[in-house]
């Protein structure tokens, strides 16, 4: 008898899941109380922020600050590396990973979108979800408002321009702005 993966086994293996699965739907539900308190938090109480953030993400780097409010999907997914700064109103539907490397500058009301949905109606209407890893690398400016769709890395050094949507991999040392997102010249290190 072959045992079968459960949503979660399935959803942190990049495969097709159903995200109201009871167990995800616990998960996310810890999330959003974690998020919640997070949001709700004295904003002059450093401290109570970093206890909150190392207990709801996969990491949170030394001097990292995250600004709320914040939301995630599950919060285990997300890492955060040092010296980093999120602005105010990030997303994170971390269903994959979100990695944000060393010195990273996050805008106001950045979204990291891990998830995507199948293009075949059918499985959509039975609730089938999917995602893909966001990696953005050391010393990466993603502007006020920039959207990062599922399987993006971002270079390190690279500069995303404020509103740019994010749809495919940036290399390392470029600036890149629009919709989709176009690398429009390089940066000397």
């Amino acid at each position: 008898m072959t045992d079968t993966p459960s949503m979660r086994e399935r959803m942190l293996a990049g495969e097709l899941y159903i995200a109201d699965d009871p167990e995800l739907a616990a998960e996310s539900a810890r999330a959003r109380v974690l998020t919640h308190r997070l949001n709700m938090a004295d904003p002059t109480d450093a401290a109570a922020h970093r206890a909150i953030l190392t207990e709801l993400l996969a990491a949170f780097g030394v001097g990292s600050e995250i600004r709320p409010p914040f939301y995630y999907d599950y919060g285990y997914q997300t890492s955060v590396g040092a010296r980093c700064f999120l602005n105010w109103g990030v997303v994170s539907l971390d269903v994959a990973t979100v990695t944000i490397g060393d010195d990273a500058q996050i805008g106001p009301n950045v979204q990291l979108l891990t998830a995507s949905h199948p293009i075949n109606p059918g499985l959509r209407l039975d609730k089938w979800e999917a995602a893909e890893p966001i990696v953005i690398m050391d010393n990466v400016w993603l502007g006020g408002g920039v959207i990062v769709g599922p399987g993006v890395t971002i270079g390190e050094n690279t500069v995303v321009g404020a509103g740019a949507v994010v749809v495919r991999d940036l290399p390392a040392n470029v600036v890149a702005v629009g919709n989709p997102a176009q690398v429009i010249r390089s940066l000397e290190g």
